[in-house]
């Protein structure tokens, strides 16, 4: 099972509790942004792209619990930036741990088994390594721009599972990812005994300096179906920490709303708005952040533009989620969705056969200027 018993009831009774108080809007995850910089600089990154004195500036182990204590969710995901470049984060993770909430800490993984090795961190059920792994050896080493760097996170993941830490990775997909390769790598972090995988569409941050590899809307519908299509055999065998109906969203199979309130950031600055994604200014608290930003203002139904390609699980699956909790529809279609996983699909089929005969990833751009030749001669 990707997520224990002790987490699922935690979340289930959680979000029970707030919809039988007739809470509309209440947080699900709290990201909790504890520093921006990082040891890598990929291209589709918006968060590492600010000038150096913010980029040293750091959360007090305070700021988080407070945070936390104020946002009041189950789980917090702690993204950056790479939190293990936090000097307090032993701090951080074990004040969180004693508060009994449920962590996701999202890592590239280069520094991870220089970690573990010299014990910062205790394995506990409250404590997860997200691993960001965005495909295969290349595929994942050219989306982070810089070689090596899946051998060090497979390192790093192998370490944290032997030594009993809860594992999973956490990977977007981008235009041109091609579907087979990425459900052989579904296949080879299975085989590495992670707890689950989490993907996502990427989001075109304003920041990113590479705006050219966010995918639309229906590619995305398009991407996934073709990827999450026809699980058999070994398919069977992958395991998602995700709502399965998040999971049915992405392929095309349900329609939501976003709900950016289910997953606040807070960070450096204050209480992002309106989310994890967007930066329109910062709330002085939580309570502010809820009752004073305009959200009607913002996904698919708004007609911002900015929302308009956004397919996010920071948006979405607390929507998802929602909807499982919402009426005994919901919790059914979830259990279905969790028991028959296979969808067989003949058109997803045909267009991973299609899929296959065409470039992607890395040397695409070079295939289709016809010099993936000429690189090869010059490489060897």
């Amino acid at each position: 099972m990707p997520v224990p018993l002790s987490q699922m009831w935690t979340v289930a009774s959680y979000v029970l509790s707030q919809r039988l108080r007739g809470r509309r809007r209440y947080p699900l995850v709290l990201m909790l942004e504890p520093l921006f910089r990082c040891n890598l600089a990929c291209a589709g990154c918006g968060k590492i792209q600010y000038p150096a004195h913010i980029l040293k500036r750091d959360l007090t182990p305070q700021q988080c619990f407070d945070a936390v204590e104020e946002c009041g969710a189950p789980m917090v995901s702690i993204p950056g930036g790479e939190p293990l470049l936090h000097p307090s984060i032993r701090e951080i993770v074990e004040g969180l741990v004693a508060r009994r909430k449920y962590i996701y800490l999202c890592t590239n993984a280069l520094l991870l088994k220089e970690k573990l090795e010299a014990g910062l961190f205790k394995p506990s059920k409250y404590l997860t390594f997200s691993v960001h792994m965005d495909g295969q050896l290349e595929d994942h080493d050219f989306a982070v721009c810089r070689e090596g760097t899946f051998v060090k996170a497979v390192e790093g993941i192998r370490l944290a599972v032997k030594m009993g830490f809860r594992v999973t990775t956490n990977t977007t997909l981008f235009e041109g990812a091609d579907p087979n390769a990425v459900r052989a790598f579904f296949d080879e972090m299975m085989a590495l005994g992670v707890e689950g995988m989490m993907i996502s569409p990427g989001y075109a941050y304003d920041k990113a300096p590479d705006q050219t590899k966010f995918l639309k809307h229906q590619a995305t519908n398009d991407l996934f179906e073709m990827v999450l299509s026809n699980r058999k055999d070994g398919a069977r065998r992958w395991r998602f920490n995700q709502s399965p109906l998040f999971l049915e969203y992405l392929m095309g199979k349900r329609s939501y709303e976003c709900t950016p309130w289910g997953m606040p950031c807070f960070n450096i600055f204050g209480w992002q708005k309106p989310c994890y994604l967007l930066q329109e200014g910062y709330a002085p608290s939580f309570a502010s952040l809820m009752t004073e930003t305009a959200w009607d203002s913002y996904g698919h139904a708004s007609g911002n533009p900015k929302c308009a390609n956004c397919m996010v699980h920071s948006g979405y699956e607390a929507s998802a989620v929602d909807h499982t909790f919402a009426s005994f529809g919901g919790m059914f279609a979830t259990v279905k969705a969790m028991l028959f996983d296979t969808y067989a699909s003949p058109r997803a089929r045909k267009s991973l056969v299609e899929a296959s005969k065409k470039p992607h990833g890395p040397r695409a751009h070079l295939v289709q200027l016809g010099l993936a030749e000429d690189v090869a001669s010059a490489r060897s």
